[in-house]
């Protein structure tokens, strides 16, 4: 699988990955390029999925990017891992399984960590869910297929400022928190838990990837 990787530039606009994200989508779509993995620190930006309703957009003074994925408004910025998987999907186009798939890349990451995370059911995303607290969420995920092929990602809080979570109803969800690996007393950066989620994503989505040998 193909590895952009724009780590190393800093924070950077959203607009213009996006841009990237999509040309992207359509060679792979065309099978006029590999499958690919996109990681990306962004500046500050909030976006809105499909699932997003007024009541979770309090301010009307934050800047909102609508955009076509799944799930309601979240915030991006410095600190936090956003991964795109480009991938045509061959076989069966199964949303659920999908994302299922990069939750479990992400838990076993955060396991290299020493954090133990979890699933929640009815919800999508990585959670850390401890008694007596309140639950909160390490990692969002949001997902289209088009053309047989898929877009957007996950967005994992390495050190994210969490405060910029609290101008929204981060993803719709009002009985619980978000929290990051640094919140969690775990100090790490972008570029050691990007090296360590990588294979597991190859891993868990090699599945939806044609073999090697198919015809083309």
């Amino acid at each position: 699988m193909h590895l952009e990787n724009l780590l190393g530039r800093g924070p950077v606009d959203y607009q213009e990955v996006d841009a990237r994200q999509r040309d992207l989508h359509e060679q792979i779509a065309d099978g006029a390029h590999d499958d690919t993995l996109m990681l990306v620190e962004f500046d500050h930006v909030y976006t809105a999925g499909s699932r997003t309703q007024p009541e979770d957009i309090p301010n009307d003074e934050v800047p909102v990017v609508r955009i076509d994925r799944g799930g309601s408004v979240t915030y991006h910025g410095p600190g936090q891992l956003v991964v795109y998987p480009l991938i045509h999907v061959h076989g069966r186009q199964d949303v659920v399984a999908y994302v299922r798939a990069l939750e479990a890349a992400v838990m076993a990451t955060a396991a290299e960590y020493g954090l133990e995370t979890q699933r929640v059911e009815g919800r999508s995303g990585v959670w850390v869910v401890r008694p007596g607290e309140q639950d909160r969420k390490l990692c969002a995920i949001g997902v289209r297929f088009a053309r047989r092929t898929t877009m957007h990602g996950l967005a994992l809080n390495v050190h994210s400022d969490l405060a910029e979570f609290e101008r929204v109803v981060a993803c719709g969800i009002r009985d619980a928190g978000v929290v990051s690996l640094e919140a969690l007393g775990i100090d790490t950066t972008l570029e050691d838990v990007a090296a360590r989620l990588v294979p597991h994503l190859e891993r868990e989505l090699a599945r939806f990837r044609a073999p090697i040998d198919a015809p083309a």
